[in-house]
Parts: C-alpha cells; sequence; structure tokens
C-alpha cells in the first residue's frame, strides 16, 4: 500500500512571538522607536537610491496615537502582501542583493536593518498598528492601508493616490495600556533623541509643545574655525553626552572599517575592572550605549562614541557581534589610543604628567607588552619607595642599585630601616610595579635590579659591640629558644631609627614553607606525604633587636626566665604587628599570651595595688 503525504503550514501565535520578543530578545519597550526610526531611515535610503534628489525626512507625532511618517520608497499593495503579511519577511533585501519589490540593485550594507522583524516589535507597545503608504517606485500604484492587530488579525485595502499626496510610510500605532508610557510625549522625545541623534536625514518629533529636530551633524565631522574651536565642541560634546569634562580628546578615523568618532580621556581614576559604557551608532542609529568590547580591556580611561557602516549587531541589535571585523577594529582603536599616549611625550608633557597622575595603572597594564612605550613612560612613572612617591628615573639617579619587594606588606617592613640605612628599596606588591621595575636596566643601562633579600637588610645593619652582646647573652640565648619554635632566629644589631625596637625580617617562600609544615603536622595519610615531598629549603625569619632602642636595652637585662620568655615574646609579636601582613591563629595567640603575661608580672610585683583596692597616698 503507498504511503500519502499532505503539507501543512505551521501556524504563528503572534501575541507568544511578541512575548517572546519582550522578554528574550529585545532587553525593554523602548526599542519600538528605534525599530520604527530604522525602517524610515532605510526606506529613505531606497528612495534616494532611485533618486537622488529625493527628499529625507521623518516626522514622530504624540498624541492619542502615536506616527511616523517618512519620505520614503514607500510600498505597493504587492509589497505589502508580500512584507506586511508573512512574519520574518524583510523588503530590505534578497538574495542578489537588489531591494525586494522595487528591483533597484541596492548594496544591502546601506540599510540599517538586516532581521524584517522592526514592525512586529511595535507589537511590544500597540495593539494596533496601521501602515499607509504610496510607492514612489510605481507612482501609478495606488496608496495602501494595512491595518493589523496584535491577535494576528489584519486587513489590507488600496486607497485613491490623492488619499496620500506623496510617496513614502506612515505608521500609526494605538499604545496598549499597560505600555502607555512609553508613548507619551516626553518619553517619545527622549528615545528619539537618543536613539536618532546622529541620523543623516532630519529627523522631527512633534508634540504639544510644539515640533523639534532632534539630530544632528556629530562634532567630529563639522568644519570648525580652528583647532581650539574643534577641541572646545568636542569638550562640549562629552559634557552633554558623558556629563564629564575630558582631560583630552583622541580623534578616531578608520576609513576601512567607515567608522569615525571619538574617545574622551577621563578625568579622574577608574578600577581596570570598571567596564567601560561606550557608545556605538550603525550608519547613524544607536545600537547601544554598552559597547564595552570595541576597545582592548587596558584602555579602561577612555570613553568613546563613535558612528560605524561595517560592524555587525546581534540579533537583538543592542549589542556587538563578535567576529573577526571587530577583532580588528578593537585593534585599530587601541593602536589609536597607543599613539596618542606616546606622542603626549613629545607634544604636551604636562598633559603626560596630569594623565599619569589619574591613570597610571593603565600605563603600567600596557607599559608591560609594549616595549616602546615603556621607553617612553617609565621613567614617568610614579612607585612608592624608601625616598617616597618619586619616578624610577629620580630613584634610580639617588640609587645604582635598586631593591625590589614582592609584597606591600615586605616593604613596609623594612622601608623605615632600609632607608635610615641608605638602601633604595621600591615597593613592588601592587599590580605590575614589580614586573615594570626589573625592566628599568632596559631603559637605563649601569643600573642594577634585585629582588630585596632579608640577608641583604641585615647585612647594612650594623653589628652590635662584642662586649655589649656579650652581657646580653643569657637574654637572647632565652629569647632563642622561645622564638626558635616559629622557624624564627634573633639577632641583636644597631640601627636607625632607634624608636624600632624590633625588625621582623621574613620572606613570601619561609611564610609558605611554615604554612606547608603545619599542614603536614596536621595531616595524616597520603595527603601529608604529598605536603611532605613539597618541603623546600628556605632562610629562616629573623627577628632583629634594635640594641639602640631603649625597650630592647631593658629588655636585655632581664634575668629571670619567666618574664625573658614572655619579653621575647612580646618583642616578637610587636615585629608581627608593625609587618601588617595577616597573623595566624598561633601568632594571635602568642601575642595574648604576652601580654597577660606581662600584666600577671606587673600586678605582683611589690607596691602594686590590687585590683579594686585603694592606691595608697602618701602622707
Amino acid at each position: 500500500m503507498p504511503h500519502s503525504e499532505t503539507s501543512h503550514t505551521f501556524q504563528v501565535d503572534l501575541r507568544g512571538l511578541v512575548d517572546l520578543l519582550s522578554h528574550h530578545l529585545y532587553s525593554s519597550p523602548r526599542v519600538y522607536l528605534r525599530e520604527l526610526l530604522q525602517n524610515a531611515v532605510d526606506a529613505i535610503t531606497a528612495r534616494q537610491a532611485l533618486d537622488p534628489g529625493a527628499p529625507g525626512a521623518i516626522t514622530v507625532r504624540t498624541g492619542d496615537t502615536l506616527t511616523v511618517t517618512d519620505s520614503g520608497i514607500g510600498l505597493t499593495e504587492a509589497d505589502v502582501h508580500r512584507f506586511l503579511a508573512t512574519i520574518g519577511r524583510s523588503s530590505k533585501r534578497s538574495a542578489s542583493g537588489t531591494l525586494d519589490g522595487a528591483g533597484l540593485d541596492v548594496d544591502r550594507g546601506d540599510f540599517i536593518g538586516q532581521f524584517g522583524i522592526g514592525l512586529l516589535a511595535c507589537f511590544v507597545v500597540a495593539d494596533e498598528i496601521t501602515v499607509l503608504s504610496r510607492s514612489a517606485a510605481d507612482p501609478s500604484a495606488p496608496a495602501v492601508e494595512w491595518r493589523g492587530h496584535s491577535d494576528g488579525r489584519y486587513t489590507i485595502r488600496t486607497l485613491p493616490a490623492s488619499a496620500v499626496p506623496e510617496p513614502g510610510t506612515t505608521v500609526r500605532l494605538v499604545p496598549r495600556a499597560d505600555n502607555a508610557e512609553w508613548t507619551t510625549p516626553e518619553r517619545v522625545l527622549t528615545l528619539a533623541r537618543h536613539y536618532g541623534g546622529l541620523l543623516r536625514h532630519q529627523v522631527t518629533v512633534a508634540g504639544p509643545h510644539g515640533e523639534t529636530r532632534v539630530n544632528e551633524t556629530p562634532p567630529w565631522e563639522r568644519a570648525h574655525r580652528s583647532p581650539l574651536a574643534r577641541r572646545e565642541a568636542l569638550t562640549a560634546h562629552c559634557r552633554d553626552l558623558f556629563d564629564f569634562t575630558p582631560l583630552d580628546t583622541i580623534e578616531l578615523d578608520l576609513p576601512a572599517a567607515g567608522l569615525r568618532g571619538v574617545a574622551y580621556v577621563l578625568p579622574t581614576p577608574v578600577s581596570p575592572a570598571q567596564r567601560a559604557g561606550h557608545r556605538v551608532h550603525l550608519k547613524g542609529m544607536l545600537l547601544t550605549d554598552r559597547a564595552p568590547e570595541l576597545l582592548p580591556d587596558w584602555a579602561f580611561f577612555v570613553r568613546c562614541v563613535v558612528d560605524t557602516t561595517s560592524l555587525r549587531p546581534t540579533a537583538s541589535r543592542e549589542a556587538l557581534y563578535e567576529d573577526g571585523t571587530l577583532s580588528a577594529v578593537r585593534d585599530a582603536l587601541g593602536e589609536r589610543i597607543r599613539d596618542w599616549l606616546t606622542g603626549l611625550a613629545a607634544s604636551d608633557p604636562a598633559l603626560l604628567h596630569r594623565f599619569i597622575d589619574t591613570h597610571h595603572l593603565a600605563v603600567k597594564a600596557l607599559a608591560r607588552y609594549d616595549d616602546e612605550l615603556l621607553r617612553i613612560v617609565l621613567p614617568w612613572l610614579p612607585f612608592e619607595t624608601t625616598d617616597g612617591q618619586v619616578t624610577l628615573e629620580e630613584f634610580a639617579r639617588a640609587h645604582p642599585t635598586v631593591l625590589v619587594t614582592r609584597s606591600v606588606e615586605e616593604f613596609r617592613q623594612v622601608a623605615p630601616i632600609a632607608s635610615a640605612a641608605g638602601l633604595g628599596v621600591v615597593n613592588g606588591g601592587y599590580t605590575y610595579d614589580h614586573d615594570l621595575v626589573h625592566r628599568l636596566p632596559e631603559i637605563r643601562p649601569g643600573t642594577a635590579v634585585t629582588d630585596l633579600d632579608p640577608a641583604t637588610v641585615t647585612a647594612h645593619l650594623d653589628a652590635v659591640d662584642p662586649a655589649a652582646e656579650l652581657r646580653a647573652a643569657a637574654f637572647l640565648a632565652i629569647a632563642r629558644e622561645t622564638i626558635g619554635v616559629h622557624d624564627c632566629d634573633v639577632v641583636l644589631r644597631d640601627f636607625q631609627p632607634v624608636t624600632a625596637p624590633a625588625l621582623l625580617l621574613d620572606n613570601r617562600e619561609a611564610r609558605h614553607e611554615r604554612t606547608r609544615a603545619g599542614l603536614a603536622a596536621d595531616s595524616d595519610g597520603l595527603w601529608a606525604d604529598i605536603l611532605g615531598s613539597l618541603r623546600h629549603e628556605t632562610p629562616r625569619a629573623q627577628l632583629v633587636l634594635n640594641h639602640l632602642n631603649p625597650l630592647v636595652r631593658q629588655a636585655l637585662t632581664i634575668t629571670e626566665r619567666g618574664l625573658a620568655v614572655t619579653t621575647a615574646e612580646a618583642l616578637y609579636g610587636q615585629a608581627l604587628l608593625l609587618s601588617r601582613r595577616p597573623l595566624r591563629a598561633t601568632e594571635s595567640a602568642l601575642l595574648n599570651r604576652a601580654f597577660i603575661g606581662l600584666l600577671t608580672h606587673a600586678m605582683h610585683q611589690p607596691g602594686t595595688a590590687a585590683p579594686g583596692s585603694e592606691p595608697r597616698k602618701e602622707l
């Protein structure tokens, strides 16, 4: 028995499709006006391809209904049946690249719209849409009216040509009660400016307070009396658009990508993690005001506004599609910003200095991978050093050998002592600083850079007189025994400043080894074996007691063992606190034990008042 086959057509639930658009494709109902403006612009583009002298104007009228009228190519009755009655069909392109319905050979790249669902998006804010159109491609064709409803019903009728005196299209929306806020006069004017501010054709919004033109030629495309006037115009544009006065302006021009615009340099520092909100216009229509992918990550110190003809939008037309073109544009724009930065060193050193003071973190991030930029800006970059906040160039002139720490804690430990000893130390604990300091010899031959080692600091501290060290031998022996359980040696030295009783010299590797050893001791089985296999021989930490400090001198005279143990722990705990690094549980316990011990000793001394008793009065 032969198999039978029948054909069927999918039935489309228009309400469900509109819900899909409003909740999953578009971020907000406001895009309806963008879609209407987009269709109007494309209709004008098509008509001017047929007649270059044809007018190009768009008028948006607000009231009980919202209408958008354009002087574009218009539609015939056949066009309406073909495009408005078929969901997803676009009048703007065909497989051959010609304009469907008009027979025009127009490059589809000349149009803004690419997805054929623009009019459908209007059902997000309207229950009824009416399209009244007259074709410029066929002047003898009658005017046509299409009226569609959100439940999927529509009607089509033809009208005398006199009903629409001039070619073009008018779209009328009857707002939905639940989304009426999007069609109020004030909101429509705001949206028209937001989306259509850079459109090439005149866009006018007519409302209760008269007519307002919402678009203008962007400042980078206008002729100006002088470079100063151009700069002032761009600065004013930045204030109006981004609400800040830029530190400088960088004009962007990539003819191969059909891109022009400007990058505004932020006048205040921002976090590198903060994603920039760049504004991207596609053929004049705003695509998005949040396009961090437009620039490299390191260029977080600028905000851009650009107009392009080559970048592709995503299906929602609210973001850029990541492809090879976008990647090439991103690299080219990054190169343009880099050229501006390197050019400042020769053209405006004062501005470069102001920029680096504000955005040194961004410059450091870029300089790590850009040898030419490193050569230009490294002498200008500020670093925290034992001589204060200075540039590396200035610091290297005073210190032929530059020592650099690996962490902020290490720098803060040794900075006062190293400064007094004449050592030149740079804080390499901040982002990028350690790597950049080590590249200093590349641009300043003769300068040596090495990581700071505890032994280096100890070697620059003065040895104590042998007789004084002999007198302190008893206390030092108890201190070494007490502090030795923390993998720390105790030494006695003379060093400045006198106010520092002790210095704890430690490094990251030694701390890691102590952590590993502690975990291994608390573990068993396979995990203990793994931790044991990771053991490395590392230098022990050193507690350096300052023989010049009065507190230490007093401590060295202690002979009673219990008090000596407590005093050694107190000095070690104070040095831990001065290192400004997080304390381990055992170190916190040591501090508590030392303070309790000192308090207990003081309370048991002869003449010390008992808790709660009145102090003794002299007669």
